[in-house]
């Protein structure tokens, strides 16, 4: 029996209708699904002021993304907060060397250091979130190891002699600086501190799975570090630093005791020692 060709090419059609209507539907915009696949995206792409605003939407509310996506904020605001600490220490030296115009540095200063502040904010609401609301003994890194490198940029010695660049070169830097600050976490969050060829190499199976001690000892860590940018010679924020080192001994509370945890409890305990009013 002879078909006619437009029955078909209406059979196909019709095939075709059937199968786009029963495949898997994209999430709706503005559901945490939604956020979660935006955040992995942008992340990938280096813009993590995007990455975290996204994640920052996921956590509005307690959903299936909530605890992965508390992790991922984790690491990138550490990474944010070390990177632009790190861009604005090099902002300072440039100035102290620029006598002629330090103006354009001093307010490059000022925009590094309050994204410094308001990063390392994110990074102890969330450490602190997770000390309250989960007790697993392994903590998931869902996303993909970081773009970018851990090497220093060019541009950034060059920023220390005092140098002015343009709007486009510095926006570049401080991108990579961020970028940078993010490898570096995320290969202490996963156990590879200062390495990150063996970082790489874990991440190559997803998800990567750290021990609670490992993760809490490296937050820690994280949360000491940056509560420089609150000190005197930054931020000058004594209730925010205080409460930075406060946040670290509560990460240090809920991890096994240990030759480094101990340590680090003691160099805390005595920095705080030395706060104003205390």
């Amino acid at each position: 029996m002879k078909v006619h060709p437009h029955f078909l090419c209406a059979l196909c059609l019709g095939l075709l209708a059937t199968s786009c209507e029963t495949g898997p539907r994209p999430p709706e915009p503005g559901t945490p699904a939604f956020y979660w696949g935006a955040a992995l995206e942008t992340y990938k792409a280096g813009d993590l002021a995007k990455t975290n605003a996204d994640l920052q939407e996921v956590l509005q509310s307690d959903n299936d993304f909530t605890a992965r996506a508390r992790i991922f904020q984790i690491a990138v605001s550490a990474g944010m907060a070390r990177g632009a600490e790190e861009l604005g220490s090099a902002y300072e030296a440039g100035i102290k060397l620029n006598r002629n115009d330090p103006g354009p540095l001093r307010r490059r200063l000022t925009q590094v250091r309050a994204q410094a502040g308001h990063s390392a904010l994110d990074l102890a609401q969330q450490v602190q979130t997770l000390l309250a609301q989960d007790k697993s003994p392994q903590i998931s890194l869902e996303f993909p190891f970081p773009p970018g490198s851990a090497a220093e940029p060019p541009a950034l010695q060059r920023l220390r002699t005092g140098m002015i660049m343009p709007d486009a070169d510095a926006d570049t830097l401080e991108a990579a600086m961020l970028e940078k600050g993010v490898v570096e976490v995320v290969c202490r969050l996963a156990g590879s501190a200062d390495d990150t060829a063996k970082a790489l190499q874990v991440f190559q199976q997803s998800p990567v799975r750290v021990t609670r001690e490992t993760f809490l000892l490296a937050a820690a860590r994280i949360l000491n570090d940056e509560a420089v940018i609150f000190t005197q010679k930054q931020l000058d924020q004594p209730q925010r630093l205080r409460a930075m080192y406060q946040q670290a001994l509560a990460a240090l509370g809920q991890a096994p005791e240990s030759k480094d945890t101990k340590a680090l409890t003691s160099q805390i305990q005595a920095a705080m020692k030395k706060l104003p009013g205390t």
